[in-house]
């Protein structure tokens, strides 16, 4: 069996895949990869099932030591590796990568042919923070085990990766009708209190709406607007329900941006259609299946 071994564990190393589904009715959000885009690219490129199990690196990355030869891929941001990023790299026995701190966004993904072998739980392989369920981040002295599940050919040209630039874009939440546009004409910066339950925002606050609302379900990338009027998007650790008023949402194709945004880094909204949002998914889609 080939093992990785774990030398630095960088900043925030996790195991992760593309979650667990259908258990929010028991308080569990379905975690994952906050950057599930580079982690399916990733997993694609090295001839694994989309949904394998791979390493997500935050801010600061791992050095991994490679007992046998491997075949990996480094997608998300560039974590100074000295390796090529969207591209499978051939790696003799004995290879140690050693991922920096970042040079652009907030996370960097570490796929492997036969893909990292972990326990599930609730049908997923993904570390869950805020919970534990499913492990914990990883530490120094860890070994991991990659499997044999790959099932097609290492892609053997690079990927050329989604751009990252522009506002978010967003479609109205369930009380878009109780705000104004100030959340479309406003800046904002990420805080250092940003996880990956949900990420805060600083700016101009958004004028609260009186009275109080009744708790319901929320969703992976609701904007809440809690009292004190500081955007809120929920993210992959997401609480199950809440009591906020939720003006928007990042629609699917850029949630990957948001697992990608870092303390300091600006945000700006634009709105678009239901219409818009689902053709920006589709071609998103056919970008990812052209890796296959």
């Amino acid at each position: 069996m080939n093992s990785i071994h774990l030398l630095e564990p960088g900043f925030q190393t996790t195991v992760q895949d593309l979650g667990r589904f259908g258990y929010a009715h028991l308080g569990v959000s379905a975690s994952g990869a906050a950057d599930a885009l580079a982690l399916r690219a990733g997993n694609l490129l090295v001839g694994n099932a989309e949904n394998a199990a791979a390493l997500e690196m935050t801010l600061t990355g791992a050095a991994l030591a490679f007992e046998a030869a491997a075949v990996i891929a480094l997608t998300g941001s560039d974590f100074a590796s000295g390796l090529p990023l969207w591209t499978a790299v051939e790696l003799a026995a004995g290879t140690t990568v050693r991922c920096g701190p970042t040079l652009t966004g907030a996370r960097c993904y570490l796929a492997v042919r036969g893909g990292i072998q972990a326990p599930k739980v609730l049908g997923s392989a993904s570390v869950h923070l805020v919970t534990g369920i499913g492990g914990r981040a990883l530490r120094k002295g860890d070994i991991l085990s990659v499997g044999a599940d790959a099932i097609r050919h290492p892609r053997t040209r690079w990927a050329v990766p989604p751009a990252a630039d522009g506002p978010l874009r967003i479609t109205a939440g369930p009380q878009a009708a109780w705000f104004g546009d100030e959340l479309y004409t406003n800046a904002y910066r990420v805080t250092e209190a940003s996880n990956r339950m949900g990420v805060r925002l600083d700016g101009p606050a958004i004028p609260s709406p009186p009275g109080h609302m009744i708790t319901e379900g929320v969703t992976l990338g609701a904007v809440q607007v809690p009292p004190d009027g500081q955007p809120i998007i929920l993210f992959v650790e997401h609480q199950t329900t809440g009591g906020y008023p939720k003006p928007a949402n990042v629609i699917s194709a850029d949630l990957w941006r948001v697992g990608q945004l870092r303390p300091r880094d600006e945000v700006a909204f634009r709105r678009v259609t239901m219409e818009q949002a689902l053709e920006l998914l589709r071609q998103q889609e056919e970008w990812l299946y052209s890796l296959v």
